[in-house]
């Protein structure tokens, strides 16, 4: 049995953002994807993200499960269609039943992670550590009025646009042989901006992927307190969710 879709509530949501150098990032794509450009550089990043109430639709939200997620991301477009997408080479999360579920009866395979979470008065410092050692992920900031100056985008507005559109997601998986695809739906989308003070990837200052100056810091947005939905990427060509904005 597959789960089509699962509902829930995102509690935080932060998008930590990196220019990268798109021929750096075309040598990690799949073939069917070329890298979505910002100013002439490709744009890559982590996903810190608190899901709660998680649970197929026909369920109440009272015996939904809650986890911290971690997935580091690229901008794609599609070479078939054009159409906007995000390839994810890696997912952690420190939820047994999601790396159960994952890539079984839901897409997106999950590696085990810990996480330590400080979230409030308007600072948020995570830390994720994978259980295998290959991934560390540090971020620490406050909630700001407005992108850093250094950012390559022109405004909130654009930086919210940009990935608006980046809703379908194409997974990584241990065989190889296929992506596993899942769109997000919000019934609302805002954000805001993130100044940070911190930010540290194991995975992007692997010199082995991202030699040296091909990669930088260029800026965070968060959300809060969003309904959402996971639609497979089966089921969304079946029944498109095409009322709600993207996420």
């Amino acid at each position: 049995m597959n789960l089509p879709r699962v509902q829930g509530d995102i509690r935080r949501r932060l998008l930590v953002n990196f220019r990268v150098d798109p021929e750096v990032i075309r040598a990690q794509l799949p073939d069917e994807f070329e890298p979505k450009l910002l100013g002439g550089s490709a744009v890559a990043g982590i996903c810190l993200i608190r899901l709660e109430h998680e649970r197929p639709p026909y369920l109440p939200g009272f015996l939904g499960t809650a986890s911290e997620n971690a997935a580091h991301r690229i901008a794609v477009r599609s070479r078939a269609d054009g159409q906007d997408a995000v390839y994810i080479p890696r997912r952690d999360t420190d939820s047994p039943l999601n790396r159960l579920l994952g890539g079984r009866l839901f897409p997106g395979e999950h590696h085990a992670g810990m996480f330590d979470v400080d979230d409030a008065g308007g600072r948020i410092g995570i830390e994720m550590r994978s259980r295998d050692g290959s991934v560390v992920v540090e971020v620490r900031g406050r909630e700001a009025d407005a992108l850093p100056a250094s950012s390559r985008f022109g405004s909130l507005e654009e930086a919210s646009a940009f990935f608006a559109t980046g809703a379908l997601g194409y997974s990584a998986t241990k065989r190889g042989d296929h992506l596993d695809g899942v769109f997000l739906a919000t019934k609302s989308w805002a954000v805001r901006p993130l100044a940070v003070e911190h930010v540290f990837s194991s995975y992007f200052a692997d010199k082995r992927r991202f030699p040296s100056g091909s990669v930088e810091f260029d800026s965070a947005l968060l959300m809060r307190d969003i309904e959402h939905e996971w639609v497979t990427r089966d089921e969304l060509y079946l029944d498109a969710p095409t009322d709600r904005p993207a996420a």
